[in-house]
């Protein structure tokens, strides 16, 4: 498999370094740790661009949000790999590894006991993931979590995630996902499982629900939905669709009635469900 590059995300200072630490002294791992969401992004797109992009990255799915920053920003440096992709210096002596950005005052702390309070569920972490992955596709993600969650385990699945690996699993547990999600496996504890299924079942239900509604709308109002999927408004529906603003208005009212909703907002919520596409715009003329 050649040697595994691994991006430590973590704000918690002391659990990123002991982490990374460990992680390092396997002797096929290279790796970077970041203790914020920015620092990671940095990380990822610099090492992307030198040629030596990551391959797994490990994010906590609590990584507090960060604020604006201070007057005079301090450089949240990219990490670097630990030297030899062996060992990072320990913290013991109150020496900070290399790569690791330093505390930032404007970080909201997690609570104490890696509770979801208003900060964490605010939280930078599956965001965070959704954005890498998007950004780089070849990017495994792990989410490390301090309590089993079916609907975020889901939501981080829909975002990209790979695995799914408790903070105070053993050594060999992380290595064994971590070398799976790169056979292109998805790995969540046994216990997560059934919790995982259902909410997937249940937002299965309601997206054929929301297909049957759709279903029950004439051509012309599926268009018309679509238009408002695109947010378009009365006015431009009806120059979009050739239409007067009175028949849209009739449509629009049809297709609210139809899919048992009140505003434009839960009928374009619906069609999302139910995977309808917005509108395009027409081509010009000239490219017809």
């Amino acid at each position: 498999m050649g040697r595994i590059r691994v991006l430590v995300v973590d704000d918690h200072r002391i659990f990123a370094e002991a982490l990374a630490a460990t992680l390092a002294a396997e002797p096929d791992v290279e790796v970077g740790a970041a203790g914020s969401a920015i620092a990671a992004e940095r990380a990822l797109e610099r090492a992307a661009a030198e040629g030596r992009a990551f391959d797994v990255v490990l994010i906590d799915a609590d990584l507090a949000p960060v604020g604006p920053p201070p007057r005079r920003p301090r450089s949240l440096a990219e990490p670097e790999p630990s030297p030899g992709g062996r060992r990072l210096p320990s913290v013991a002596a109150g020496r900070r590894p290399p790569g690791l950005p330093p505390s930032t005052p404007h970080r909201v702390p997690l609570p104490s006991g890696g509770g979801h309070g208003p900060a964490t569920l605010a939280g930078d972490g599956l965001a965070l993931l959704a954005r890498a992955c998007r950004t780089h596709p070849a990017l495994r993600a792990i989410v490390l979590a301090t309590e089993d969650d079916p609907s975020r385990a889901v939501r981080a699945l829909q975002s990209g995630a790979c695995g799914w690996v408790a903070k105070d699993s053993s050594l060999p547990r992380l290595m064994a996902v971590i070398r799976g999600v790169l056979r292109d496996e998805t790995h969540l504890p046994p216990a997560l499982l059934t919790g995982v299924v259902r909410e997937l079942t249940s937002a299965r239900r309601d997206r054929t629900e929301s297909e049957r509604l759709v279903e029950t709308l004439t051509p012309r109002e599926e268009e018309v939905l679509r238009c408002m999927v695109a947010g378009l408004g009365r006015q431009a529906v009806a120059e979009r669709l050739y239409l007067s603003p009175h028949t849209v208005r009739t449509h629009m009212q049809n297709v609210l009635g139809k899919l048992g909703v009140h505003s434009t907002l839960a009928a374009v919520a619906v069609a999302r469900r139910a995977g309808v596409s917005p509108s395009e715009p027409p081509l010009p003329a000239a490219n017809l």
